[in-house]
């Protein structure tokens, strides 16, 4: 990609969310008895206490993972969904040990994230197998597999982890040499957060630096011409959705050992399907998924407080996300700008060195 359309991206995104909060803060002028404090809570809500903003940084972690697992597999031209359930599935895995093995402090949380990283990273390899030996579509499979992650999980819980004293479909305690420390005082920040930092580091350099990564770009670019080029891409397809779903298990295992004391989730959380938006956002460019992730977590929040404080319901952040996406996906959106760049840079005559 080249440095003009670099720059039409960052532009086409950023005018997308200008545009999709400028309807959301018109609606909430009609909508609510008091806009300006509506606003207030919504745009500043997050930034009134440490409290808050930790919560943000919280809801980050989370988004940051799943938003590079679905950056990787999306760059490779494939539309696997599965980081939803890989997420779930992954941080069943994680309990399972956490509630089962005794190992020392240190290790323990490490045995349980690498554990949830293996089973997260089975389950996203499901589909491309299906795909490369079947040519079923990853999009549906992966999709038919979130739920049956989902309702397995469940079941291991139900009836292998269940604590039946505790009056709900929770686990047992996790060993407390399990838990992953608290990085910042008053918050449920966790040591999670240099995890998310270094593994978008180590993202960006696989995707830019290593041969893996340039074959996983070429081959979702045009899968043809890898192919005619000599790259094995069923390998291609195989090996980054089994990344991918590394990526979301690894995600799944450090936000419930991270935020939690016991598993208790009773419904997908939904982290995958907003990892999709963050990959969006960030167009699969994993440097770029942290501020998408803290962009959509900043909305998040924001709702939150500004439902509870004022008469706006937070559902109302789905319509910012929704117009988002539409614009961001619409290709005829500044197409016209688009095609200007372009025939601006092909027509730009060649640079010569001068006289001696």
């Amino acid at each position: 990609m080249t440095r003009q359309q670099r720059v039409f991206e960052v532009v086409r995104t950023s005018l997308a969310i200008l545009i999709a909060l400028t309807i959301a803060l018109v609606i909430v002028l009609v909508v609510s008895d008091d806009p300006g404090d509506a606003l207030g809570k919504f745009l500043l809500g997050p930034l009134d206490s440490f409290r808050h903003f930790g919560n943000v940084i919280e809801l980050m972690i989370p988004l940051t993972f799943t938003g590079i697992a679905i950056s990787v597999m999306f760059t490779a031209g494939q539309f696997n969904l599965g980081a939803e359930g890989g997420f779930f599935i992954g941080a069943i895995a994680a309990a399972f040990v956490a509630i089962n093995f005794s190992l020392p402090p240190v290790i323990h949380p490490i045995v349980a994230i690498l554990f949830g990283s293996l089973v997260g990273s089975l389950f996203c390899g499901i589909p491309a197998i299906l795909k490369v030996k079947w040519g079923s579509s990853e999009l549906v499979s992966s999709l038919m597999f979130n739920y049956i992650a989902f309702f397995f999980g469940l079941f291991l819980i139900n009836y292998y982890m269940r604590d039946a004293n505790a009056g709900a479909m929770v686990s047992y305690l996790f060993k407390p040499t399990a838990i992953l420390p608290k990085l910042v005082p008053r918050t449920r920040i966790s040591v999670g957060i240099l995890v998310a930092i270094a593994l978008v580091v180590v993202a960006w350099l696989f995707m830019q630096r290593t041969r893996w990564g340039y074959r996983i770009k070429l081959t979702g670019a045009n899968a043809k011409f890898s192919r005619y080029s000599g790259i094995d891409t069923n390998s291609v397809v195989i090996y980054s959705q089994v990344i991918g779903g590394m990526i979301a298990g690894m995600g799944g295992s450090i936000e419930l050992l991270g935020m939690y004391t016991r598993f208790s989730w009773q419904n997908l959380p939904g982290y995958g399907w907003d990892g999709v938006i963050v990959a969006i956002l960030a167009r699969n460019n994993p440097l770029f998924v942290p501020i998408a992730a803290f962009f959509l977590a900043y909305l998040r929040i924001g709702a939150d407080i500004m439902s509870r404080y004022s008469d706006v319901p937070n559902e109302f952040v789905a319509l910012i996300q929704g117009t988002i996406i539409i614009l961001i996906a619409a290709s005829s959106f500044l197409a016209k700008y688009r095609h200007k760049l372009v025939f601006k840079e092909a027509t730009r005559k060649p640079v010569t060195g001068g006289e001696a």
